[in-house]
């Protein structure tokens, strides 16, 4: 797999581990014309390398499409200033996800567990699951913090203004 930008491997790794904003992931439609979602996923240490790995209803069109082409685009970035991430390229597989495991703890990662209705959507007998199993060909890190300092020290601040409160 190769790496750019500016982090080291451990730096990706770690945060692709600990960021809990969903994966953007962008494919093919069987005609040719790109579609591009959000899953939640996880980072994991697969048998032929680090995976990233998504669940979603056996029924979602994103299934369809990837059964029929696995390249995928990806990216992680974070929503709010100072804007850093990793996005990437690879070959994705679609299979089971047996007793849902994948799915209970993409719930435990993103909600703090399954005792919610959302969980209990997910989780119900008739629903199939399957696990989206990413290999990513290319990574790049990216990383604004620096460049985003005085916009950020000045949106964390406190300002004349703020303080006044409304007029």
């Amino acid at each position: 797999m190769k790496r750019t930008g500016p982090w080291s491997v451990d730096e990706t790794t770690t945060f692709l581990r600990e960021a809990t904003v969903p994966v953007r992931l962008a494919c093919r439609t069987r005609d040719g014309g790109l579609w591009m979602l959000s899953l939640w996923y996880e980072w994991v240490d697969g048998d032929d390398g680090p995976e990233l790995c998504c669940a979603t209803g056996a029924d979602a069109d994103v299934v369809r499409y990837l059964r029929a082409d696995g390249g995928v685009a990806f990216e992680v970035s974070t929503n709010d200033p100072p804007y850093r991430g990793v996005r990437g390229r690879g070959t994705a597989t679609v299979e089971p996800d047996e007793g849902k495991a994948l799915l209970r703890n993409l719930l435990e990662r993103y909600l703090g567990g399954t005792d919610n209705e959302l969980g209990a959507f997910l989780l119900d007998d008739d629903r199939e699951e399957v696990r989206i199993r990413i290999s990513p060909e290319r990574l790049h890190s990216w990383d604004f913090t620096d460049r985003m300092r005085d916009v950020t020290a000045e949106a964390d601040a406190p300002t004349p203004s703020r303080l006044r409160g409304p007029d």
